[in-house]
């Protein structure tokens, strides 16, 4: 397996797939699909997340979600994008992209809960890296949509409070105290 490409040089090369795949066209709350991508990145980076998961932050909607189904490359693209952001960075990427939410999210936190995957239908546990980048991922994600659409934020804040609650095992401090920050109401600083 090739190694990694440095986390700089494959951001980088990841925004121009990202421009050249149409990301930048693509309406999203906020702007563009691409600004979306790269606030999570920065919420991640500033979280301290380490590089691999700053780059599926950047890349996470490449194979669309059962949440957005807008996707920029078909999961039998795999190799491709692994090859721009490394191993580790497309699968963080492809677990976020597979998850079958409805039958996954309520068990996440929980060491034995089912992980479903709605490419697949396969049921399967995650080890508990998995399940806090994946956790990691949703709340950055999430967020970034509660602070750039209040509609979003009064529609689906206290269900999101309520979820990520749940999570708030598998999160960093500075993930949970954003998530009370932002859908709690608290003052920011």
């Amino acid at each position: 397996m090739p190694a990694s490409p440095p986390p700089l040089a494959a951001a980088g090369q990841a925004v121009a797939l990202l421009h050249q795949l149409g990301a930048a066209e693509i309406a999203h709350p906020g702007g563009t699909l691409l600004a979306h991508l790269q606030r999570v990145r920065r919420q991640l980076a500033v979280w301290g997340a380490r590089p691999a998961l700053q780059l599926a932050g950047l890349c996470h909607a490449f194979y669309g979600t059962d949440g957005f189904p807008t996707a920029l490359l078909s999961p039998d693209s795999r190799s491709g994008l692994a090859e721009v952001i490394g191993a580790e960075a497309e699968a963080i990427v492809y677990l976020y992209a597979s998850c079958d939410r409805k039958a996954t999210c309520p068990t996440l936190a929980d060491a034995d809960g089912a992980f479903r995957n709605r490419f697949t239908g396969r049921l399967h546990a995650l080890d508990p890296r998995r399940r806090r980048d994946f956790a990691e991922l949703s709340v950055a994600n999430e967020l970034d949509l509660a602070r750039v659409d209040s509609a979003f934020r009064e529609k689906w804040g206290p269900e999101l409070l309520t979820l990520f609650t749940r999570f708030r095992p598998l999160l960093s401090e500075p993930a949970w105290s954003e998530c009370e920050a932002v859908l709690a109401g608290a003052p920011q600083d």
